[in-house]
């Protein structure tokens, strides 16, 4: 793959096939790569120019110190600005990013699919992410392990029982952990895309539950809802087959009626 330089830093990008392009948006610590195993051959074979790349963190793209979601919208969209008007594809963080680019540049999107995505974490999500010290990562495992999805999906449920598995273990460290930022709630904001959107969510996704891509996908005007059954958080991976035949009858739905 290229290095391309891109608002100060490097990104690892590679381009594969002719046509209109696609610009596939990957969520946090997965590479580009993870796209070519089911999603880049089937969107190609189609006749798509398909956009995947590195996000700025993970080499041989450029790793600073901190990356904060600004920056990701940031190189998605200068992305967006070279080989565009693109189609977006992002899962989870990649959805979120996505979803921003649709806001603030819509002139540089002809559609999106935003799959594993959420306009507002729950209790689990949020526990998650905030995970550092030692009790609240042991928390977040025995709830992950010992509980149905149905309960974690139940924010009140979830918080009780990450309350009941935060008592510490032996020898673990007490520091308390860094709370997520505030401003996370983007469901209202949501409601000025004017992109065409395809929402997808995965039946079994704990991470970001099938209930908030439904929140996502009624926040946001005219949006298609789709679900995957028997997959997880990486149901692209798991469900390769039902997801890009989602993909590609979004894709080739004339923009008016998408």
């Amino acid at each position: 793959m290229p290095l391309i330089d891109v608002n100060g830093v490097r990104l690892n990008v590679q381009v594969t096939g002719a046509g209109p392009a696609v610009l596939m948006l990957a969520g946090t610590g997965a590479r580009g790569r993870t796209w070519h195993l089911y999603q880049v051959p089937a969107l190609v074979k189609a006749g798509y120019r398909v956009i995947t790349y590195d996000t700025r963190g993970l080499p041989p793209s450029s790793a600073p110190e901190l990356v904060t979601l600004a920056d990701l919208v940031a190189d998605a969209t200068a992305l967006a600005e070279r080989y565009g008007p693109v189609t977006l594809i992002g899962s989870s963080m990649g959805a979120r990013v996505a979803a921003e680019v649709c806001l603030r540049r819509p002139g540089l999107v002809d559609r999106a699919v935003l799959m594993a995505t959420f306009g507002r974490p729950g209790a689990f999500l949020t526990a998650l992410t905030a995970a550092g010290p030692a009790v609240s990562r042991h928390a977040v495992v025995r709830a992950a392990c010992n509980l149905s999805p149905r309960t974690l999906a139940d924010d009140r449920l979830a918080q009780d029982w990450l309350d009941v598995f935060s008592v510490p273990p032996a020898g673990a460290d007490d520091e308390s952990r860094t709370e997520p930022a505030s401003d996370v709630d983007r469901l209202d904001a949501y409601g000025a895309i004017t992109v065409p959107c395809l929402v997808i969510g995965f039946a079994d996704d704990l991470i970001a539950p099938a209930r908030g891509n439904r929140e996502v996908a009624k926040a946001i005007p005219g949006a298609r809802y789709a679900e995957i059954a028997d997959a997880g958080h990486y149901g692209y991976l798991e469900q390769p087959e039902p997801l890009n035949a989602e993909l590609l009858q979004f894709l080739h739905t004339p923009k008016e009626s998408a």
